[in-house]
């Protein structure tokens, strides 16, 4: 990657990934909110925006921990653009009704709480919520799971994700050591 490029990729991606993100919830609040008072075709609209912004999020991802293990982050964006791909057909019922996207953003969580846990640029308890979120999303999938336990778990989920996007808005990333790391994955041929 060209100097200048890794020089000016650290924050303001890391903030337009946080701007996008915060788009992303305000979408797909505002989608559920128009499905649950009967204004489905508005929902549906809302909720394919929604799904949008996180494929742009997902892409966003990928590029901001591509140096900590670009592997790792290709397979994590893999799953999350699936996840928005069943999620987006689900919307339209063409998706089999026992796929949930959830079976893909589990593991997409908990592989960006990896690639968080491993960076140098963020606080390392945004990974360790992430890799919770991730297991709890897993974990949501089970059947008769008791009503308590499945409000906890999604509440972890919204929790953790909210924080790393507020992070991202707020503070960024720390800039000097993502280059550190983005220098460093170059140089090693960032097999990941």
């Amino acid at each position: 990657m060209p100097g200048w490029i890794a020089e000016a990729s650290g924050a303001p991606r890391a903030r337009i990934t946080g701007v996008v993100y915060l788009l992303y919830f305000l979408t797909a609040v505002l989608g559920q909110y128009l499905a649950s008072r009967k204004l489905v075709v508005y929902g549906v609209a809302f909720n394919v925006i929604a799904n949008a912004f996180y494929v742009a999020t997902t892409l966003l991802f990928y590029e901001l921990f591509k140096p900590v293990r670009k592997r790792v982050s290709l397979v994590a964006a893999l799953f999350s653009l699936v996840g928005c791909a069943v999620a987006t057909l689900g919307l339209f019922h063409l998706a089999p009704s026992r796929i949930s996207p959830l079976l893909f953003f589990g593991p997409y969580c908990l592989l960006l709480g990896y690639l968080i846990l491993r960076s140098t640029f963020l606080p390392r308890i945004l990974g360790v919520l992430m890799v919770l979120a991730g297991v709890g999303w897993l974990i949501f999938l089970l059947p008769r799971l008791p009503l308590f336990l499945s409000r906890c778990i999604e509440g972890l989920g919204i929790l953790a994700e909210g924080l790393l996007m507020l992070w991202l808005l707020v503070r960024g990333v720390n800039v000097s050591r993502w280059r550190d790391q983005a220098g460093e994955g170059s140089r090693r041929g960032n097999a990941g």
